[in-house]
């Protein structure tokens, strides 16, 4: 592994932002500084953690970063649902961007795993 963008987990979750980017697009225009930023800002953590974390010394500080990005899948997750019961996601658009995230969830994971087996 060369560097973090060799990662899965972090290319699939520089494709969740780019997805909740153009998603949040439509949501009301009085959501721009409410639900649309705080779901963009927790989306664009997620990637951002996880170099973070690659660039560290130590796996107990690259673990540390891997664990904020986890929370801040779990943030939008729940950020994605108040938009479907909001209705300002389709139940069909709501279902392809979970169910990316509950791939990036395992994936992060399973690299959470790995790292503390080692």
């Amino acid at each position: 592994m060369k560097t973090y963008r060799d990662l899965i987990v972090w290319q699939k979750s520089m494709t969740l932002v780019t997805d909740v980017y153009k998603e949040t697009r439509t949501f009301p225009r009085e959501e721009v500084y409410a639900l649309v930023s705080q779901l963009r800002r927790c989306a664009i953590s997620i990637p951002s953690n996880i170099a973070e974390g690659y660039g560290r010394k130590s796996t107990g500080d690259y673990l540390r970063f891997l664990q904020i990005a986890m929370g801040s899948l779990f943030e939008s997750q729940t950020q994605l649902e108040i938009a479907l019961n909001l209705e300002f996601l389709s139940r069909s658009r709501f279902e392809r961007i979970h169910e990316s995230s509950r791939e990036i969830e395992r994936t992060l994971s399973s690299l959470v795993r790995k790292l503390n087996n080692h």
